[in-house]
């Protein structure tokens, strides 16, 4: 399959995966795109990341830490909370394959498979939690280097 179009079917089921969810869950219609475009941009980082050789966790990383700074700009822009678009985009990065088969494995009784399979959910669900985290922590910090600076500016 050629690469151009490997990215346009992952773009297309990243908004797919994100408006569908955005839907279910009673997001407002006027801000549905730009939580499409969040999920595109997260994941389409993530897909990235991944094809590049980085893993699962610095992609997850990644992919989360992009979707939070998406979702600060798009709610300043839509005037929106954040979790309007955060919640969205981060459905294509849920690790549900893994999941599934950690159960799978657990209930034929195959404890040592499971075992390793919960272990890869936890670390993918703990690197897209700390991407989320590092984002507001990243924007927070330059709003408040932006603040002290024009507050020097004032005193000269």
């Amino acid at each position: 399959m050629p690469f151009w179009l490997e990215i346009l079917i992952n773009i297309i089921f990243s908004y797919v995966a994100s408006v569908g969810f955005a839907l279910t869950i009673n997001v407002p219609h006027r801000v549905l795109n730009l939580a499409g475009v969040s999920g595109i941009i997260g994941w389409m980082t993530y897909w990235l990341l991944a094809k590049a050789g980085s893993g699962r966790m610095l992609s997850n990383l990644m992919g989360a830490f992009i979707i939070g700074i998406m979702g600060l700009i798009f709610a300043r822009i839509k005037k929106a909370p954040v979790t309007v678009f955060n919640i969205p985009a981060l459905v294509p990065l849920v690790p549900g394959v893994p999941a599934y088969q950690a159960v799978r494995s657990l209930v034929n009784g195959d404890v040592d498979a499971g075992e390793a399979a919960i272990l890869r959910v936890a670390v993918v669900t703990c690197s897209i939690a700390l991407g989320i985290l590092l984002s507001t922590m990243f924007t927070e910090m330059l709003n408040r280097t932006r603040k002290v600076y024009k507050n020097k500016r004032k005193r000269i």
